[in-house]
């Protein structure tokens, strides 16, 4: 089954400097585990919200609206798409990978078919 995991972020902490060369070196070295066990399907990262736009229709009626989302708790930082057995596979790997990361939040989801 596949599964979403996604990191959140918060626009008023987003770092300045991009992670540090350690950092990518160890992000990369799990993903490549991650991959080659066949867990990771996709990953990436998301732009903040005054990159993008929201989009709404009501009454046949569309409206769009450029970023910034102040209005915003959450946001997704990240992402992955994830082939495990089961919830509980997904959430180890999940694990290992705020392991690697240091700290934060990892919310998993399964994929509908």
């Amino acid at each position: 089954m596949r599964y979403l995991g996604y990191t959140l972020a918060n626009e008023a902490e987003t770092p300045t400097e991009p992670p540090s060369p350690d950092m990518y070196e160890k992000m990369g070295r799990f993903v490549e585990e991650a991959t080659k066990a066949g867990v990771i399907v996709a990953t990436g990262g998301i732009a903040p919200t005054f990159e993008g736009a929201r989009i709404s229709l009501k009454d046949g009626e569309y409206t769009v609206v450029d970023g910034p989302f102040a209005e915003a708790k959450e946001l997704v930082g990240g992402w992955a798409i994830m082939e495990c057995r089961d919830l509980p596979e997904a959430v180890e790997w999940s694990k290992r990978f705020l392991g690697v990361l240091g700290e934060g939040d990892v919310r998993v989801r399964p994929i509908l078919d």
